[in-house]
């Protein structure tokens, strides 16, 4: 097998759970992670290959920012009852992702990377995004580099 290009066991964590929801009977949890491997799926025929763990983070991380904008959209219109649905959804989803990176951690980052040269929000943010692929909402990231350039 090539570097970098390894099948992913997050993809195999995921299936287990299909079929450990399907077992228990579990209709949301089913439903779910059904959407979520389909779209895996879709990625891998994109790419034509097996989706990597990177790959697997990805569609996740896709999933619950779709599903937090639907949440914004929801509580707009008045349909908390959707909204908490959508919140649900984020949860499990969420279960498979690696923990949250700390703000200050994140303003670390960005302090380093200031002092390193970066001297406008796109230079930061192209320095300190990667460092939290999987780890940190862009939005976070990016009002905490406002934040430390005074722009906020």
């Amino acid at each position: 097998m090539v570097p970098g290009s390894r099948v992913s066991n997050l993809a195999d964590d995921l299936h287990a759970a299909l079929t450990a929801a399907r077992k228990s009977k579990n209709k949301d949890r089913t439903q779910l992670l059904g959407t979520v491997l389909a779209a895996l799926k879709n990625r891998e025929l994109e790419q034509n290959r097996a989706p990597t763990d990177e790959d697997v983070l990805e569609v996740l991380q896709k999933g619950v920012k779709t599903r937090r904008e639907s949440v914004e959209q929801y509580v707009k219109g008045g349909r908390e009852d959707l909204a908490d649905q959508e919140r649900a959804e984020i949860k499990i989803i969420e279960e498979y992702l690696p923990p949250a990176a700390d703000p200050e951690e994140i303003r670390t980052a960005v302090r380093a990377a200031i002092a390193g040269g970066a001297t406008d929000i796109g230079k930061v943010m192209g320095r300190v995004v990667p460092q939290f692929k999987g780890r940190a909402d862009g939005k976070v990231i990016q009002q905490i580099v406002r934040t430390e350039l005074s722009l906020g």
